[in-house]
């Protein structure tokens, strides 16, 4: 297998490459993404924290899998030789693929066959004989439109309530229930079904994915996050002050702020590329006013 449209790793390293999603999956899917660890890497550490989303995940040489909205962080070690493919949903389009409640996944990481039989099987054989890595996406891609378009309709006042939470785009949750004119518990029970998570909690998740947008344009400057510059990060991201951010970062990452930033800095500052998944976040902090919570 190829990887023409992706670095590849450099010797001994690793590497992670987001691209924007197929058009017609716009609506479905916020981000497509190759991860490989090269042969001679040693085993790579990958910190997986909660984003508010599902992920399909093909594992060349493996089985599909489906990853549940996470709540708390999955560590897991990638061997060398490791090559992942990823379709990210957007927070709310689960149900249009998979036909049930996102909610029944949450926390789970699941054998795709165990929602979509066999033909979840068959697309593991395909990602796994693909000429290249851009041909095994395609197939992945192609999957999930055939999947979608047998499922339910998105419901939209949940996808208009996530792009009411996105960074910088709401105060708190009471203003946005007030904007949607619906109750709490109707909010929370639609938004359980389609995300798997309350509004609150995919609230803070993506406060968080605002911060972590900010250090990774840090990053792509060649700056460092200080102690007075991770202070300041802490404010436009929305956070009171730094305290309550390395509250939540434990809370999300397992880690402080310092420690993860360390982390990110070191493995992401050669090899990675997930500016599918950040510019459209960055765009809305120029769009918006930052506002606290």
């Amino acid at each position: 297998m190829t990887s023409d449209p992706f670095s590849a790793p450099a010797a001994g390293g690793q590497s992670y490459v987001e691209r924007s999603p197929a058009p017609a999956l716009r609506e479905l899917v916020s981000s497509v993404w190759v991860q490989q660890v090269g042969r001679d890497a040693a085993p790579y550490v990958h910190r997986r924290i909660p984003s508010g989303a599902v992920e399909l995940v093909c594992r060349v040489g493996a089985a599909p899998q489906v990853i549940g909205p996470l709540t708390e962080p999955l560590v897991e070690v990638l061997q060398p030789g490791t090559t992942i493919l990823g379709v990210r949903f957007v927070p709310g389009a689960f149900p249009m693929v998979a036909g049930q409640p996102t909610s029944e996944v949450v926390g789970l990481t699941l054998d795709a066959e165990q929602l979509w039989g066999r033909s979840a099987a068959a697309l593991g054989d395909v990602v796994g004989t693909a000429a290249s890595l851009q041909e095994a996406l395609a197939a992945v891609q192609l999957y999930v439109r055939e999947r979608a378009s047998a499922g339910q309709p998105a419901d939209s006042l949940v996808s208009e309530a996530v792009r009411g939470l996105m960074p910088w785009r709401t105060v708190d949750v009471t203003s946005l229930r007030a904007s949607l004119h619906i109750s709490e518990t109707q909010l929370r029970r639609r938004c359980r079904t389609a995300i798997g998570l309350a509004p609150k909690s995919l609230h803070r998740i993506l406060r968080f994915q605002g911060f972590l947008a900010l250090v990774q344009q840090a990053i792509a400057q060649g700056l460092a996050a200080t102690d007075d510059g991770l202070g300041l990060l802490a404010l436009r991201a929305g956070y009171a002050d730094q305290p309550h951010l390395t509250r939540e970062c434990v809370r999300l990452t397992g880690v402080s702020p310092h420690v993860f930033i360390a982390e990110t800095q070191q493995t992401c500052a050669s090899g990675h590329d997930h500016s599918a998944s950040f510019a459209p976040v960055l765009r809305a902090e120029t769009e918006t006013r930052p506002t606290r919570v």
